[in-house]
Protein backbone atom coordinates (compact mmCIF):
# COMPACT_ATOMS: atom_id res chain seq x y z
CA UNK A 1 0.00 0.00 0.00
CA UNK A 2 1.43 3.37 -1.13
CA UNK A 3 1.75 5.92 1.77
CA UNK A 4 0.96 9.42 1.36
CA UNK A 5 1.50 12.48 4.01
CA UNK A 6 -1.19 14.62 3.07
CA UNK A 7 -0.91 18.48 3.43
CA UNK A 8 -3.69 19.37 6.01
CA UNK A 9 -4.45 23.29 6.22
CA UNK A 10 -7.51 22.80 8.57
CA UNK A 11 -10.16 23.84 5.60
CA UNK A 12 -12.29 21.79 3.61
CA UNK A 13 -10.25 21.02 0.78
CA UNK A 14 -7.00 19.49 2.36
CA UNK A 15 -9.66 17.44 4.88
CA UNK A 16 -11.75 15.84 2.26
CA UNK A 17 -8.78 15.50 -0.17
CA UNK A 18 -7.48 13.23 2.81
CA UNK A 19 -10.10 10.99 2.61
CA UNK A 20 -10.54 10.91 -1.06
CA UNK A 21 -7.14 9.44 -1.04
CA UNK A 22 -7.50 7.02 1.72
CA UNK A 23 -10.85 5.64 -0.08
CA UNK A 24 -8.40 5.19 -3.43
CA UNK A 25 -6.19 3.15 -1.02
CA UNK A 26 -3.69 4.70 -0.06
CA UNK A 27 -2.18 4.96 3.66
CA UNK A 28 -2.76 8.65 4.64
CA UNK A 29 -0.68 10.41 7.39
CA UNK A 30 -1.97 14.49 7.77
CA UNK A 31 0.78 16.99 8.50
CA UNK A 32 0.17 20.83 9.59
CA UNK A 33 2.56 23.16 8.51
CA UNK A 34 3.19 25.76 11.60
CA UNK A 35 3.90 28.98 9.38
CA UNK A 36 3.07 31.02 12.26
CA UNK A 37 2.97 32.07 16.16
CA UNK A 38 -0.29 31.55 18.00
CA UNK A 39 -2.47 34.38 16.81
CA UNK A 40 -5.76 34.95 15.79
CA UNK A 41 -6.82 36.65 13.17
CA UNK A 42 -9.55 39.40 12.44
CA UNK A 43 -13.09 37.69 13.00
CA UNK A 44 -13.56 39.56 9.22
CA UNK A 45 -10.58 38.01 7.76
CA UNK A 46 -10.59 34.76 5.67
CA UNK A 47 -7.22 33.53 6.40
CA UNK A 48 -5.24 30.10 7.32
CA UNK A 49 -2.47 29.10 9.70
CA UNK A 50 -4.25 30.15 12.82
CA UNK A 51 -3.69 28.01 16.52
CA UNK A 52 -7.73 27.05 15.27
CA UNK A 53 -6.51 26.07 11.91
CA UNK A 54 -4.33 23.27 13.72
CA UNK A 55 -6.94 21.79 15.74
CA UNK A 56 -9.24 21.61 12.81
CA UNK A 57 -6.94 19.62 11.14
CA UNK A 58 -5.88 17.53 13.90
CA UNK A 59 -10.02 17.18 14.20
CA UNK A 60 -10.29 16.02 10.73
CA UNK A 61 -7.49 13.61 11.21
CA UNK A 62 -9.05 11.99 14.02
CA UNK A 63 -12.17 11.74 12.38
CA UNK A 64 -10.60 9.98 9.09
CA UNK A 65 -8.65 7.80 11.11
CA UNK A 66 -5.55 8.40 10.04
CA UNK A 67 -1.99 9.86 11.97
CA UNK A 68 -1.58 13.33 12.15
CA UNK A 69 1.76 15.33 12.33
CA UNK A 70 2.90 19.12 13.08
CA UNK A 71 5.40 20.72 11.23
CA UNK A 72 6.98 24.14 12.48
CA UNK A 73 8.19 25.71 9.23
CA UNK A 74 8.03 29.30 11.00
CA UNK A 75 11.89 30.15 10.37
CA UNK A 76 11.77 29.54 6.84
CA UNK A 77 8.42 30.86 6.08
CA UNK A 78 10.40 34.28 7.81
CA UNK A 79 13.28 34.31 5.86
CA UNK A 80 12.10 32.56 2.88
CA UNK A 81 8.30 34.03 2.50
CA UNK A 82 8.14 36.76 4.61
CA UNK A 83 11.41 38.86 4.23
CA UNK A 84 11.49 38.79 0.07
CA UNK A 85 7.91 39.86 0.05
CA UNK A 86 8.60 42.67 2.01
CA UNK A 87 11.95 43.93 0.43
CA UNK A 88 10.66 42.97 -3.06
CA UNK A 89 7.25 45.63 -2.29
CA UNK A 90 10.07 47.84 -1.16
CA UNK A 91 11.49 47.78 -4.39
CA UNK A 92 8.49 48.57 -6.44
CA UNK A 93 7.78 45.05 -7.15
CA UNK A 94 4.44 43.36 -6.84
CA UNK A 95 4.87 39.53 -5.67
CA UNK A 96 2.54 36.87 -5.03
CA UNK A 97 3.96 35.62 -1.06
CA UNK A 98 1.44 32.42 -1.83
CA UNK A 99 3.52 31.39 -4.54
CA UNK A 100 6.73 31.05 -2.82
CA UNK A 101 5.35 29.52 0.20
CA UNK A 102 4.20 27.14 -2.32
CA UNK A 103 7.44 27.27 -4.24
CA UNK A 104 9.90 27.12 -1.19
CA UNK A 105 8.02 25.33 1.44
CA UNK A 106 4.91 22.96 0.43
CA UNK A 107 6.85 21.40 -2.48
CA UNK A 108 10.43 21.57 -1.09
CA UNK A 109 10.25 21.45 2.39
CA UNK A 110 7.34 19.42 3.22
CA UNK A 111 8.07 16.99 0.23
CA UNK A 112 11.66 16.44 2.06
CA UNK A 113 9.76 15.75 5.39
CA UNK A 114 7.44 13.26 3.68
CA UNK A 115 10.65 11.24 2.26
CA UNK A 116 12.47 11.11 4.99
CA UNK A 117 9.15 9.84 7.07
CA UNK A 118 9.14 6.70 4.24
CA UNK A 119 6.23 8.39 2.49
CA UNK A 120 5.94 7.18 -1.33
CA UNK A 121 4.29 10.87 -1.96
CA UNK A 122 2.75 13.91 -0.71
CA UNK A 123 -0.45 15.45 -1.59
CA UNK A 124 -2.25 18.69 -1.16
CA UNK A 125 -5.87 19.96 -1.50
CA UNK A 126 -4.83 22.41 -4.52
CA UNK A 127 -7.76 22.05 -7.23
CA UNK A 128 -5.03 20.89 -10.49
CA UNK A 129 -3.80 17.58 -12.16
CA UNK A 130 -0.83 15.88 -13.07
CA UNK A 131 -0.58 13.63 -15.53
CA UNK A 132 2.58 11.74 -17.57
CA UNK A 133 2.90 12.05 -21.12
CA UNK A 134 4.63 8.98 -22.69
CA UNK A 135 5.47 11.10 -25.65
CA UNK A 136 7.52 13.72 -23.68
CA UNK A 137 8.50 11.58 -21.07
CA UNK A 138 7.43 14.48 -19.02
CA UNK A 139 5.02 14.85 -16.23
CA UNK A 140 2.36 17.53 -16.81
CA UNK A 141 0.59 20.43 -14.88
CA UNK A 142 -2.91 20.83 -15.81
CA UNK A 143 -5.55 22.47 -14.95
CA UNK A 144 -8.46 21.21 -12.32
CA UNK A 145 -11.71 19.98 -14.10
CA UNK A 146 -13.24 22.73 -12.13
CA UNK A 147 -11.90 25.59 -13.56
CA UNK A 148 -13.92 28.16 -11.51
CA UNK A 149 -11.75 26.83 -8.65
CA UNK A 150 -8.46 26.38 -10.66
CA UNK A 151 -4.96 26.77 -8.82
CA UNK A 152 -2.84 25.82 -11.51
CA UNK A 153 -1.55 29.17 -11.71
CA UNK A 154 -0.12 28.98 -8.36
CA UNK A 155 1.84 25.59 -9.17
CA UNK A 156 3.82 26.40 -12.08
CA UNK A 157 7.31 26.79 -10.16
CA UNK A 158 6.95 22.78 -9.56
CA UNK A 159 9.93 20.59 -11.34
CA UNK A 160 9.84 16.92 -12.59
CA UNK A 161 10.48 15.29 -9.16
CA UNK A 162 8.23 17.16 -7.31
CA UNK A 163 4.96 16.75 -9.95
CA UNK A 164 6.34 12.83 -10.08
CA UNK A 165 5.75 12.68 -6.48
CA UNK A 166 3.06 14.67 -5.08
CA UNK A 167 -0.64 14.22 -6.05
CA UNK A 168 -3.91 16.33 -6.37
CA UNK A 169 -7.09 14.18 -5.07
CA UNK A 170 -9.46 17.29 -5.68
CA UNK A 171 -8.21 17.99 -9.53
CA UNK A 172 -11.05 16.18 -11.08
CA UNK A 173 -14.03 17.14 -8.37
CA UNK A 174 -15.72 20.14 -8.12
CA UNK A 175 -16.16 22.52 -4.63
CA UNK A 176 -19.24 22.32 -4.19
CA UNK A 177 -18.96 18.30 -4.80
CA UNK A 178 -16.20 18.52 -2.00
CA UNK A 179 -18.60 20.28 0.28
CA UNK A 180 -21.44 17.79 0.50
CA UNK A 181 -18.92 14.98 1.15
CA UNK A 182 -17.43 17.13 3.85
CA UNK A 183 -21.19 17.43 5.13
CA UNK A 184 -21.69 14.05 4.91
CA UNK A 185 -18.29 13.16 7.10
CA UNK A 186 -19.63 15.57 9.11
CA UNK A 187 -16.35 17.53 9.10
CA UNK A 188 -16.52 20.82 10.90
CA UNK A 189 -14.64 22.29 7.84
CA UNK A 190 -17.61 21.60 5.68
CA UNK A 191 -19.07 25.19 5.92
CA UNK A 192 -15.63 26.67 6.99
CA UNK A 193 -14.75 29.72 4.61
CA UNK A 194 -11.91 29.41 2.16
CA UNK A 195 -9.01 31.28 2.56
CA UNK A 196 -8.07 34.59 1.01
CA UNK A 197 -6.46 36.64 2.56
CA UNK A 198 -2.75 37.05 3.18
CA UNK A 199 -2.04 34.96 6.13
CA UNK A 200 0.50 36.71 8.29
CA UNK A 201 -1.18 39.67 7.84
CA UNK A 202 -3.18 39.78 11.20
CA UNK A 203 -5.27 42.65 10.25
CA UNK A 204 -5.73 42.33 6.83
CA UNK A 205 -3.89 45.57 5.97
CA UNK A 206 -0.66 44.31 3.86
CA UNK A 207 0.47 48.10 3.41
CA UNK A 208 0.25 48.67 7.33
CA UNK A 209 2.38 45.69 7.78
CA UNK A 210 4.67 45.88 5.46
CA UNK A 211 5.49 49.81 7.06
CA UNK A 212 6.36 47.62 10.56
CA UNK A 213 8.07 45.20 9.08
CA UNK A 214 10.38 47.69 6.75
CA UNK A 215 10.74 49.36 9.45
CA UNK A 216 11.93 47.07 11.94
CA UNK A 217 14.84 45.80 9.18
CA UNK A 218 16.20 49.37 8.73
CA UNK A 219 14.09 49.60 5.06
CA UNK A 220 11.90 52.74 6.15
CA UNK A 221 9.74 53.21 3.66
CA UNK A 222 11.02 57.02 1.83
CA UNK A 223 8.02 59.47 0.85
CA UNK A 224 8.27 60.51 -2.73
CA UNK A 225 6.16 61.96 -5.37
CA UNK A 226 3.49 61.60 -7.99
CA UNK A 227 4.37 62.41 -11.06
CA UNK A 228 3.11 62.42 -14.50
CA UNK A 229 5.48 61.16 -17.59
CA UNK A 230 6.61 64.57 -17.53
CA UNK A 231 7.71 64.53 -14.20
CA UNK A 232 5.50 67.34 -13.30
CA UNK A 233 4.75 66.70 -9.72
CA UNK A 234 1.10 65.89 -8.81
CA UNK A 235 1.02 64.31 -5.34
CA UNK A 236 2.72 63.15 -2.73
CA UNK A 237 3.09 59.49 -1.14
CA UNK A 238 4.61 57.92 2.35
CA UNK A 239 6.23 54.94 0.55
CA UNK A 240 6.00 53.14 -2.74
CA UNK A 241 4.53 49.87 -1.44
CA UNK A 242 1.72 51.26 -1.16
CA UNK A 243 1.08 51.10 -4.79
CA UNK A 244 1.08 48.45 -7.50
CA UNK A 245 1.31 49.04 -11.43
CA UNK A 246 -2.45 49.55 -12.65
CA UNK A 247 -3.69 50.82 -9.17
CA UNK A 248 -6.09 53.32 -9.57
CA UNK A 249 -7.72 54.10 -5.91
CA UNK A 250 -6.22 55.71 -3.06
CA UNK A 251 -3.66 58.25 -4.79
CA UNK A 252 -4.95 61.10 -3.82
CA UNK A 253 -4.45 63.45 -6.66
CA UNK A 254 -6.82 66.90 -7.10
CA UNK A 255 -6.00 67.31 -10.33
CA UNK A 256 -8.82 65.51 -12.50
CA UNK A 257 -8.79 61.90 -13.81
CA UNK A 258 -8.64 59.32 -13.84
CA UNK A 259 -5.29 58.39 -12.76
CA UNK A 260 -3.74 55.23 -12.73
CA UNK A 261 -0.01 54.09 -11.71
CA UNK A 262 1.91 53.48 -14.52
CA UNK A 263 6.18 52.47 -12.87
CA UNK A 264 7.25 52.39 -9.77
CA UNK A 265 10.71 53.85 -9.19
CA UNK A 266 12.81 52.64 -6.26
CA UNK A 267 15.97 54.69 -6.86
CA UNK A 268 13.55 57.83 -6.93
CA UNK A 269 10.99 57.18 -5.06
CA UNK A 270 8.55 58.50 -7.78
CA UNK A 271 5.13 56.70 -8.44
CA UNK A 272 4.82 57.46 -12.38
CA UNK A 273 0.47 58.33 -13.21
CA UNK A 274 -1.14 58.77 -16.14
CA UNK A 275 -3.97 58.03 -18.34
CA UNK A 276 -5.80 54.53 -18.57
CA UNK A 277 -4.37 55.09 -22.19
CA UNK A 278 -0.54 54.54 -21.36
CA UNK A 279 -1.28 51.95 -18.79
CA UNK A 280 -1.33 49.15 -21.92
CA UNK A 281 1.98 47.28 -22.22
CA UNK A 282 2.65 45.32 -25.69
CA UNK A 283 5.52 43.38 -23.93
CA UNK A 284 6.75 41.93 -20.75
CA UNK A 285 9.81 40.52 -19.96
CA UNK A 286 9.71 37.30 -18.15
CA UNK A 287 12.55 35.95 -16.00
CA UNK A 288 13.06 32.78 -12.98
CA UNK A 289 11.50 31.00 -15.33
CA UNK A 290 10.23 27.58 -14.60
CA UNK A 291 9.17 25.24 -17.97
CA UNK A 292 7.17 21.72 -17.29
CA UNK A 293 5.66 20.75 -20.24
CA UNK A 294 9.42 20.84 -22.16
CA UNK A 295 13.20 21.71 -20.97
CA UNK A 296 13.50 24.56 -22.49
CA UNK A 297 11.84 27.32 -24.88
CA UNK A 298 13.89 27.62 -28.14
CA UNK A 299 11.49 29.12 -30.39
CA UNK A 300 8.44 31.60 -30.22
CA UNK A 301 5.36 29.56 -29.34
CA UNK A 302 1.71 30.71 -29.10
CA UNK A 303 0.47 30.51 -25.59
CA UNK A 304 -2.76 32.16 -23.51
CA UNK A 305 -0.72 34.05 -20.43
CA UNK A 306 -1.97 35.00 -16.83
CA UNK A 307 -0.22 37.66 -15.51
CA UNK A 308 -2.26 37.96 -11.95
CA UNK A 309 -3.95 35.44 -10.55
CA UNK A 310 -7.66 36.32 -10.66
CA UNK A 311 -6.95 37.46 -14.55
CA UNK A 312 -8.14 36.05 -17.66
CA UNK A 313 -5.27 34.33 -19.73
CA UNK A 314 -4.75 36.43 -22.67
CA UNK A 315 -3.03 35.82 -26.42
CA UNK A 316 0.59 36.02 -26.54
CA UNK A 317 3.37 35.25 -28.20
CA UNK A 318 6.47 33.68 -26.03
CA UNK A 319 9.95 34.32 -27.31
CA UNK A 320 13.54 33.18 -26.17
CA UNK A 321 15.13 36.33 -24.40
CA UNK A 322 18.69 36.38 -23.29
CA UNK A 323 17.25 37.23 -19.94
CA UNK A 324 14.76 34.80 -20.23
CA UNK A 325 11.60 35.04 -22.20
CA UNK A 326 9.68 37.81 -23.39
CA UNK A 327 5.65 38.12 -23.76
CA UNK A 328 4.39 40.15 -27.08
CA UNK A 329 0.43 40.37 -26.56
CA UNK A 330 -2.29 40.51 -29.10
CA UNK A 331 -3.93 43.16 -27.24
CA UNK A 332 -2.05 45.46 -24.71
CA UNK A 333 -3.28 44.54 -21.16
CA UNK A 334 -3.56 47.31 -18.11
CA UNK A 335 -1.74 46.51 -15.49
CA UNK A 336 1.13 44.57 -16.28
CA UNK A 337 2.99 44.25 -12.77
CA UNK A 338 6.58 43.40 -12.12
CA UNK A 339 7.32 41.04 -9.61
CA UNK A 340 4.28 39.05 -10.37
CA UNK A 341 3.85 35.76 -12.11
CA UNK A 342 3.29 35.22 -15.72
CA UNK A 343 2.00 31.19 -16.52
CA UNK A 344 1.86 29.91 -20.03
CA UNK A 345 -1.02 27.67 -21.48
CA UNK A 346 -1.66 25.51 -24.22
CA UNK A 347 -5.15 24.35 -23.92
CA UNK A 348 -5.13 23.33 -20.05
CA UNK A 349 -1.82 22.39 -20.00
CA UNK A 350 0.61 24.84 -18.22
CA UNK A 351 3.88 24.76 -20.23
CA UNK A 352 5.60 27.00 -17.45
CA UNK A 353 5.92 30.44 -16.06
CA UNK A 354 8.22 33.42 -14.28
CA UNK A 355 8.51 36.48 -12.85
CA UNK A 356 7.38 39.68 -15.14
CA UNK A 357 10.14 42.21 -14.79
CA UNK A 358 11.03 45.83 -14.84
CA UNK A 359 12.91 45.82 -17.21
CA UNK A 360 11.39 46.13 -20.65
CA UNK A 361 12.54 43.73 -23.68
Amino acid sequence: MARVLMAMSGGVDSSTGGYLLKERGYEVTGAFMRLLGDYEPHPDRKACCSAQDIEDARQAATRLDFNFLVFNFQVAFQTEVIAPFAKAYAQGLTPNPCLECNRRLKFQRFLERAKILGHDYMATGHYARVEYDPQRKRYLLKKALDLTKDQSYALYTMTQEELSQTLFPLGEVTKPEIRRLAGKLNLAAATKPDSQDICFVPNGRYTDFLTDYLTTQGLKPQPGRLVDRQGNQLGEHKGIHHFTVGQRKGLNIQKPGPWYVLELNPLTHEVVVGPIEELGQKEALVTDLNYIAFETLTAPIKVMAKIRYRQTEIPALLSPHPKGAVLTFQKPPKGVSPGQAAVFYEGDTVLGGGSIAREKP
